[in-house]
């Protein structure tokens, strides 16, 4: 489920034209992030390193058929989230589930900048270019996994 807030992610990245290496920076980077989550609630680093994990979410984060990284690219453009789901004529299944992965990582205490990210745009109606700036903002840290 988190690889759709990430495909999201992507598209808002693709949307921006900012390219294949940031794209790559941040499927990377969200590997990071849903490992966290998934080591705190008791699942095993080796589920998201395989097909299963990383494989899914790059196809979903890239592939042009995915509902998620679609939209993202029409946030991207501009276009407001109702507008953006009333044109797909599908779920988008990581618009309900950002805020979700959101609430439960403040609860474990898990840092999830991306995902966070997602749910601003999303939910709060911030541009997809600031919070980008806050992504790039952050202060740099290990991308621990723990």
């Amino acid at each position: 489920a988190l690889k759709n807030v990430i495909a999201i992610a992507a598209g808002i990245s693709d949307g921006l034209h900012f390219g294949h290496n940031a794209r790559a920076a941040l499927i990377t980077r969200s590997v990071a992030e849903i490992t966290r989550l998934g080591l705190a609630l008791g699942g095993q680093l080796e589920t998201f390193m395989g097909l299963t994990g990383m494989g899914d979410l790059i196809l979903t984060c890239t592939g042009d058929l995915s509902r998620n990284r679609q939209t993202g690219l029409r946030l991207a453009s501009g276009d407001s989230l109702e507008s953006v789901l009333r044109g797909l004529g599908h779920v988008a299944e990581g618009v309900t589930t950002a805020r979700e992965v959101d609430r439960l990582a403040t609860q474990l205490g898990v840092d999830m900048p991306i995902t966070h990210a997602v749910c601003r745009v999303l939910y709060d109606g911030v541009p997809p270019g600031v919070v980008v700036d806050e992504l790039l903002g952050r202060d740099r840290k290990a991308e621990g996994l723990r």
